[in-house]
């Protein structure tokens, strides 16, 4: 690539870094928040269907997990009767509270479920200089442990947009869960998902290739990720997308230039064609102008574990549409059945303890 076009590209990234400013800054030691008294995460109730609404006997609970110098914030759906635990993981557009309707529906069927916000997303603050991609995969990995370790209950790992691959890569390395959800799975280090990823084909090839190439430079440049990914496709519905986009803990974020590379050069610890841990629910958008549904269709031909594949007709990259929804519903429904069918009985289970 000629020096000139890697110089504009660059002054481009440091002007976009220089004419905003990023909301980025060290976290202040035991400055908790709470979404009991930020109402922002309320904003995203219209856009589903009412079934999955929170209400005042229907919300998260609010718990903080100490973990690896962070304190992560987590949303808890309890239900004392359930035989497995559901872990929610967003992607780079959400955070954990906006995984709320998924939680609410959960809990209609007898699962509870856990949903983290993400180092550097939602509540849990991070240091700049330490977020990158593995920090989330480390997380959730020591997430699934301590929730194993809390009661014992089998862990199924469900994963929106980029929450399907961290997902993936949190079984492949933990090996300890009994079922995959994800709406989306692609591989980073393919140059179509890159160039699927970025907001321009620029940004996907060149662009990229420079964060590499200019690590030590550019590492530690702030990134607003409306900008640098399609986040104005993250819904069909164009409101719904202009709150993802702005929302400052969510899609409107600002992550170091370190957390997209490694998050584009991101290998897991099994490759899909070795992958055995779990069965594989892979509930793609029908209409997903984000992700392109072959990006995820290749990876899961790949998969050697037993999987199943479901379209979701007229539902975009955040499913929120009432026809794609109830089909996720059923399939995931029939999905999680069969697990536990196959869970031995609790006398089992505690002969085997």
């Amino acid at each position: 690539m000629p020096g000139r076009t890697a110089r504009r590209i660059c002054l481009g990234m440091t002007a976009a870094a220089h004419d905003l400013v990023p909301p980025l800054p060290s976290p202040k030691p035991h400055a908790r928040r709470h979404y009991a008294d930020f109402t922002g995460w309320e904003r995203y109730q219209s856009f589903f269907p009412e079934s999955m609404h929170c209400t005042p006997d229907a919300t998260p609970r609010e718990e903080w997990w100490s973990w690896s110098g962070l304190d992560v914030h987590l949303d808890r759906m309890a239900v004392a009767e359930s035989k497995i635990k559901v872990i929610v993981l967003h992607g780079a557009g959400a955070y954990g509270r906006v995984m709320a309707p998924a939680a609410v529906l959960a809990r209609k069927h007898g699962w509870e479920t856990v949903s983290p916000d993400l180092p550097g997303y939602g509540l849990t603050e991070v240091p700049r200089s330490r977020l990158v991609y593995s920090l989330w995969v480390d997380c959730v990995v020591d997430l699934i442990e301590a929730e194993l370790e809390r009661d014992g209950r089998p862990v199924v790992l469900f994963g929106v947009s980029l929450g399907g691959l961290l997902a993936y890569q949190a079984a492949a390395r933990s090996k300890k869960v009994i079922g995959l959800v994800a709406t989306t799975l692609a591989d980073p280090r393919e140059r179509e998902v890159r160039r699927g990823f970025a907001r321009t084909e620029t940004l996907g090839t060149a662009g990229l290739w420079l964060l590499e190439s200019l690590r030590g430079v550019t590492d530690g440049l702030p990134l607003p990720m409306r900008y640098m990914s399609r986040m104005d496709r993250i819904s069909n519905k164009p409101e719904l997308a202009t709150l993802c986009a702005t929302d400052p803990l969510g899609g409107g974020n600002w992550v170091p230039a370190r957390f997209l590379r490694t998050l584009m050069s991101s290998a897991p610890d099994i490759e899909p064609e070795d992958f055995r841990v779990c069965p594989v629910l892979l509930t793609h958008p029908g209409v997903d102008h984000m992700t392109d549904i072959s990006h995820s269709r290749r990876f899961f031909d790949r998969l050697a574990a037993p999987k199943r594949m479901v379209v979701l007709e007229g539902a975009s990259h955040m499913p929120t549409e009432p026809l794609g929804v109830e089909q996720m519903e059923r399939a995931v429904l029939e999905f999680t059945r069969e697990l536990e069918r196959e869970l031995p009985s609790p006398l089992a289970r505690r002969a085997c303890a």
